[in-house]
């Protein structure tokens, strides 16, 4: 099996849509999530559908030895769900290509440091865009630049609020990411990576 990892930060609505799709997968197996936030929601969350679930701190993440407990614990790939702090280079360099990641806006637009959530919708709104999507990518050392994998694009309507838009967001990422992190995993390991 190819073992999976995700990150999460807060409620973990995405993190467990990811679980639910893979559950019965011939190949493909979340193993793990990892959270650094006490209060989320996917704590509870996991531990109802039982999955393991390791909390983190700041100081474990930046410490260089992550990317260990990773590989020890047989992780083949890592997807970001509503997971907020930057990737360290260590866990980048040992999982080069196989960290995936979605952002709620049409990158390279309304991405970068401080951008996620509410915060992006507010802004899309605020800057009177047509239109705004997802953008699942790759992981590189910078806040949103990775090479980008699938972008799905959605109208905003004359009256559209953060709260609206956020709705159409959240359903455009339960139909797409899964589907995205399936493909490319495949295909990643069809290249005999």
């Amino acid at each position: 099996m190819i073992k999976v990892a995700i990150f999460a930060s807060g409620n973990g609505s995405n993190a467990i849509n990811i679980f639910n799709y893979f559950k019965n997968h011939p190949l493909i197996l979340v193993d793990k999530i990892y959270c650094n936030n006490l209060n989320a929601g996917i704590i509870e969350k996991s531990q109802k559908l039982g999955i393991e679930c390791i909390i983190f701190t700041k100081q474990d993440w930046i410490s260089g030895h992550f990317s260990d407990q990773l590989v020890n614990n047989k992780i083949d790939f890592i997807i970001l769900a509503g997971f907020l702090w930057l990737v360290p280079i260590d866990i980048i360099l040992t999982y080069k290509d196989r960290i995936i990641n979605i952002h709620p806006a049409l990158l390279p637009s309304y991405g970068g440091k401080g951008m996620y959530g509410v915060k992006v919708h507010e802004k899309v709104i605020a800057d009177q865009q047509l239109e705004s999507g997802i953008t699942i990518h790759i992981v590189n050392e910078e806040y949103d630049k990775g090479k980008i994998l699938h972008q799905q694009k959605i109208k905003l309507e004359e009256m559209e609020t953060a709260d609206s838009l956020a709705l159409k967001i959240h359903s455009l990422e339960y139909s797409y990411f899964p589907k995205t992190i399936e493909n490319y995993i495949i295909l990643y390991n069809n290249k005999g990576h």
